[in-house]
């Protein structure tokens, strides 16, 4: 049925309102997409900083490590995984979460071995403080900014290769999610347009909201930013 009033993005071909389709759709999508960057960011982080707090031999294994990651095809791998291993979320998010931190990790080592030269980290090293302290304390939190935006951009590629997978009919069966009601339209193209309209512009939507989100964090986190 088409858009109504009852039902005001129409319903699907059981009759299922599409509108409680898209909400639900879009909180596994966006579930998702914060689990994978929880796991990136954490894996991004770790590696980065202490590429650029460790230097020399230590820097060198890390960043040739990150750049055999981030050459790999993660949509083909996604697509690999999928098909031997059977579809489930939970595979979903480690795989991308294990696959999506290289850039997350470039990002960071630039800031570090930026800020580790400035005054303010030699002002705590001669009060006392360890390299630890200095790198969490005063480090890291200057350096996050920046990886903050580039975790949205992550998020909103993590809800389109779900949305990719699931239209090619490699997604979870058993849960909802924007990707699925795409799939679900592919039969109905011609005859019902909005079951393809309304998932799709919910994407669109999700994909730019991460990217507004992460620029309004930029900028409210930035410690050298106009307040």
């Amino acid at each position: 049925m088409a858009p109504t009033l009852a039902h005001p993005m129409g319903t699907d071909d059981l009759g299922r309102d599409l509108f409680s389709g898209v909400l639900y759709g879009t909180r596994t999508s966006l579930l998702l997409a914060i689990l994978v960057s929880a796991l990136s960011g954490a894996i991004g982080i770790a590696v980065g900083s202490t590429a650029a707090w460790q230097g020399r031999r230590v820097d060198d294994a890390l960043m040739r490590f990150t750049e055999f990651v981030q050459i790999v095809p993660r949509f083909f791998l996604a697509v690999v995984f999928v098909a031997l291993l059977g579809p489930g979320l939970d595979r979903l998010v480690l795989l991308l979460g294990l696959t999506s931190w290289p850039w997350i990790a470039r990002v960071v080592r630039a800031e570090v071995l930026s800020l580790k030269q400035r005054e303010f980290v030699e002002a705590a090293r001669s009060l006392g403080a360890g390299h630890v302290r200095v790198l969490l304390r005063e480090v890291l939190p200057n350096a996050l900014p920046p990886v903050v935006v580039v975790v949205s951009l992550g998020a909103a590629r993590v809800i389109l290769i779900e949305a990719g997978l699931s239209f090619l009919g490699l997604g979870d069966p058993d849960v909802v999610s924007l990707g699925y009601l795409a799939n679900n339209a592919q039969r109905f193209l011609r005859v019902a347009w909005w079951l393809a309209a309304f998932p799709g512009a919910a994407i669109a939507l999700a994909v730019l909201g991460l990217n507004l989100v992460g620029d309004g964090l930029n900028d409210a986190l930035n410690p050298r930013g106009e307040r």
